[in-house]
C-alpha cells in the first residue's frame, strides 16, 4: 500500500507540473488568464489533497478525502475541455490526457 501511495503522490505531482507547464503556453489574453488559473488551481489541488489524504487518520477520513480528489480532477478536466475548446490551447491531445488522467486517479 505504501509503494503504491508513493506512486501515486508522484503522478499528481507530475500532473501538476504538466499542467503548469500548459498554463505558461496560454496565450496573454483575459480570457486564458482566467480559464488557466482555474486549471491551475484545480490540478494543483489534486496533488495537494492526494497527500492529505494519505495522511489521514482513519479508513473514512481517507475515503472522503480521496473524494475530493476526484472533484478536483473532474474539475481540472472541465478546465482543460473549455481551454480547448475555446481553442487556446487547440491540441486535442489535451482532452484525452486530462480523461486518462481522471479514470487512472478514479481506478487506483
Amino acid at each position: 500500500m505504501k509503494r503504491d501511495s508513493e506512486a501515486m503522490k508522484l503522478r499528481t505531482k507530475n500532473f501538476a507540473l504538466r499542467v503548469l507547464r500548459l498554463c505558461r503556453s496560454l496565450p496573454r489574453t483575459q480570457e486564458a488568464k482566467i480559464l488557466g488559473g482555474q486549471l491551475l488551481r484545480a490540478s494543483t489541488s489534486v496533488a495537494a489533497n492526494y497527500r492529505a489524504a494519505c495522511r489521514s487518520r482513519s479508513r473514512a477520513e481517507f475515503v472522503a478525502k480521496l473524494g475530493i480528489v476526484l472533484e478536483e480532477a473532474d474539475e481540472a478536466a472541465f478546465w482543460l475541455e473549455l481551454v480547448v475548446g475555446a481553442a487556446l490551447f487547440p491540441d486535442p491531445s489535451c482532452t484525452i490526457f486530462a480523461g486518462r488522467q481522471t479514470n487512472s486517479f478514479q481506478s487506483s
